[in-house]
């Protein structure tokens, strides 16, 4: 087939490109875009205004971002793009395929402006500029937020001095790099840090205001803000108003075109060596982890892929999705062991503590673990569970006995982390972080009871007191400290950074210590319905994982039927009170709707468990159909309402004129019609609303797709399990939609008369 295709690519290459193989110039000054070239402009700005004053015969095309006509000339749409100088410098070194032209249309100067009279300051910001220059902290500022491949920044560490005050500066983050809002949410840019060496000199702490370009000048002159900045050009209109800086950076407007330019390979299609390697790569990381925060602080040229559990993260790896994946060096054997293609790039970049995590308010228990754990350390126990656990890598729990003399324990464990912290086998949790929760249970007379949760919502949940405590592998930060206590840290682990071996430079993994038997390269050849056979296995029969899969089976029907039943009755009363004559009650179900309609299921779900019943001990699962119920009768009511009204009112006229009273009315004239209209609909919404529980994972009930990534977490197979799933979604979804269809039928008398037609002619 290849060779075919090798034969057809010189006939294609005819046919769409012409005869001629000639490459397009590389537009190297702006006298090159003379001549009624196209301009891609942003719609709503003066761009086109700059370009017709520069090139009369230019064609122009509007588009809704400046980014959207940079990719217009890198597509080949477009000659050039013309905006802000900063601007299109960012975008170019974010998108290979663009150069900036060194020649600008026109010059520009950018300042900070403050009030008239406060030349103090004025005098200050320029003696700062100067500083920055002769030192060579402008230079580094230029390199830094002005890269040449990747993206800008990070920010600096500046540290403030507060004896004189605050420092308000105004800004519009909505400029990147000047000035705008990085992936950690803070104010970040070229204005920013010279703002802040400012806000140093002058012995006062940077106070960033973000507001509307716009409203910057208005802000400084009523006395909102103390000086303002946000690539601000320097004009004579302005100037009337506000008083400049000293320009602080040469900007202007450019143009920024295609590069046509050979180019070497790039640097993702070279085998990585070191750590180095991998700042411009694509890095995979478990979402909220300390792998995040390292990653996104450390490499921030990198692009950084976040995966809610490490099944998905190992997919992303092994589909090419990401180039490199962080993982406790704890997992490293076992991901190994189920992906024998991957490998360590770097075994040990740092190291972290592992601690229990408690809510500020449960010192007791803290110091109640912190004295387990001494005594465990002193008698032997934790040398037992590390060397069993974590050195042989053993799967075998011990049976530990415990009372629930003092109550229960609720402990935040995550199922699918992975060996050796926790795992599901025979339909049972073991794992190193499971038997220390459980032995820590029985040394305080409690009952161990698992709630299962995703990472994410670990802390909210300790928080909230939806749990004791929270037994997962969990790292310590600064970051975390601020919400919840620590225990006395339990275990050290090593972070490493994995790939696929043929991704790394053969001298790196031979040194990086990866186990023998895991580098013998790719799984040999399988035969289809072998590979079939053994994922059947693997994912189902093995260690009795289908139990995993009829549990969360019955949790995703029981959630669907029930909240299915009682959104219908919500539904049902919401309608009658939007249909009310009384304003108030009319106007408040519509208020009901639109907040339901407008808010996303997921963010309804962890509202009402982790706000509305935040001081309530009640099951998930009843939260979960509560919170289905609401969304659906939200849609529901809109059903009821639209169908009932679409029934000419002339038949209700005549039913009461004709000695029908109004239940009678609607029970025997008005809903068996408006049924006719709803039932369609009504199916549709139903099997979104089956999918929809899906996320009821976050608050801790293990449902059917829960129960899938439970199986991931321990055969690593990124497909069976999914495609397994999907078909048993597939198959409720076709039951229900049949047992509708029935009902359907027997409230159509002309579907009726059909259907017992054609059963007669049998």
């Amino acid at each position: 087939m290849n060779n075919y295709l090798k034969l057809l690519i010189p006939f294609v290459i005819i046919l769409f490109g012409g005869c001629s193989h000639q490459k397009d110039p590389q537009i190297t000054n702006l006298a090159m875009l003379k001549g009624g070239k196209t301009f891609a402009v942003p719609t709503g700005t003066a761009a086109d205004q700059f370009v017709l004053k520069k090139f009369p015969d230019a064609k122009i095309e509007y588009y809704n971002s400046v980014l959207d006509c940079s990719m217009a000339v890198k597509d080949g749409k477009a000659d050039a793009a013309v905006y802000d100088l900063p601007v299109l410098k960012n975008i170019a070194a974010k998108n290979e395929g663009l150069i900036v032209l060194d020649e600008l249309l026109f010059d520009d100067q950018y300042g900070f402006a403050v009030r008239p009279d406060d030349r103090a300051l004025k005098s200050t910001m320029d003696e700062v500029l100067a500083q920055l220059k002769s030192d060579g902290t402008y230079q580094e500022m230029q390199k830094r937020w002005f890269p040449e491949k990747g993206n800008p920044g990070p920010m600096p560490e500046i540290k403030f001095n507060s004896e004189k005050g605050v420092l308000r500066f105004g800004t519009a983050a909505v400029t990147e790099p000047m000035s705008y809002v990085d992936s950690s949410k803070q104010v970040v840019g070229f204005d920013i840090e010279y703002a802040s060496y400012i806000a140093k000199k002058s012995g006062k702490v940077l106070e960033i205001i973000n507001m509307e370009f716009g409203a910057m000048i208005p802000a400084l002159i009523s006395g909102k803000v103390d000086m303002i900045g946000a690539g601000l050009s320097i004009t004579e209109e302005r100037a009337k108003k506000v008083l400049f800086s000293q320009s602080y950076y040469p900007s202007g407007i450019a143009a920024v075109v295609k590069d046509n330019r050979e180019k070497k390979k790039a640097a993702t299609e070279s085998k990585m060596k070191t750590l180095a390697d991998i700042k411009n790569r694509r890095i995979g990381v478990l979402l909220g982890s300390i792998h995040d925060a390292y990653a996104t602080k450390q490499f921030p040229n990198a692009t950084i892929f976040q995966y809610p559990n490490l099944s998905d993260l190992l997919f992303g790896l092994n589909s090419d999705k990401v180039d490199v994946a962080f993982s406790d060096q704890t997992s490293v054997k076992d991901i190994f062991s189920k992906n024998p293609g991957l490998g360590i790039l770097s075994k040990n970049i740092f190291t972290v503590n592992i601690a229990a995590g408690f809510d500020k308010d449960s010192d007791q228990l803290r110091k109640q673990f912190n004295a387990f754990l001494k005594e465990i350390r002193s008698n032997g126990v934790y040398k037992d569970l590390v060397d069993r656990w974590m050195d042989k890598g053993l799967e075998e729990m011990p049976e530990i006995k415990s009372t629930n003399i003092n109550g229960q324990l609720k402990v935040g464990i995550v199922s699918d982390l992975g060996m050796p912290s926790t795992v599901i086998k025979n339909g049972r949790l073991i794992g190193f972080d499971i038997e220390l929760a459980r032995r820590f249970a029985a040394y305080i007379h409690k009952e161990f009871v698992p709630v299962d949760l995703q990472f994410g919502s670990l802390l909210a949940s300790v928080s909230t007191n939806k749990i004791d405590i929270i037994m997962s592998s969990l790292m310590i930060t600064d970051e975390r400290k601020k919400q919840i206590d620590f225990s006395d840290p339990y275990y050290e682990s090593g972070v490493s950074v994995i790939a696929k071996k043929k991704n790394i430079d053969s001298k790196t993994l031979s040194g990086t210590g990866t186990p023998d038997e895991y580098n013998e390269g790719e799984n040999g050849n399988v035969s289809f319905f072998k590979s079939i056979s053994n994922s059947f296995y693997n994912n189902i029969i093995l260690e009795k994982r289908y139990l995993s899969i009829l549990d969360g089976l019955k949790v995703t029907m029981l959630i669907s039927i029930l909240a299915a039943m009682l959104g219908t009755l919500i539904g049902g009363m919401v309608c009658y009170i939007r249909m009310s004559k009384s304003r108030v009650l009319s106007r408040s179900a519509s208020v009901y709707i639109s907040i339901l309609r407008g808010t996303p299921v997921l963010v309804l779900l962890m509202i009402i468990y982790y706000v509305v019943f935040a001081s309530v001990n009640i099951n998930p699962l009843v939260v979960a159909v509560i919170a289905f119920s609401l969304n659906f009768g939200a849609y529901v009511s809109e059903m009821f309402r639209t169908s009932i009204e679409s029934i000419d009112v002339g038949q209700k006229e005549a039913a009461i004129a004709g000695g029908f009273s109004k239940i009678q009315t609607f029970s025997y004239i008005i809903l068996p019609q408006a049924l006719r209209h709803i039932l369609p609909v009504y199916k549709g919404e139903f099997i979104s609303l089956i999918k929809m529980t899906s996320i009821v994972g976050y608050i801790a009930v293990q449902d059917l797709t829960k129960a899938s990534d439970i199986i991931r977490s321990r055969t690593f197979d990124a497909f069976f399990p999914l495609i397994m799933v999907a078909v048993l979604y597939l198959c409720i979804a076709w039951l229900l939609t049949l047992a509708l269809g029935l009902i359907e039928i027997s409230v159509d008398p002309k579907r009726r008369r059909i259907r017992k037609s054609e059963e007669a002619k049998r």
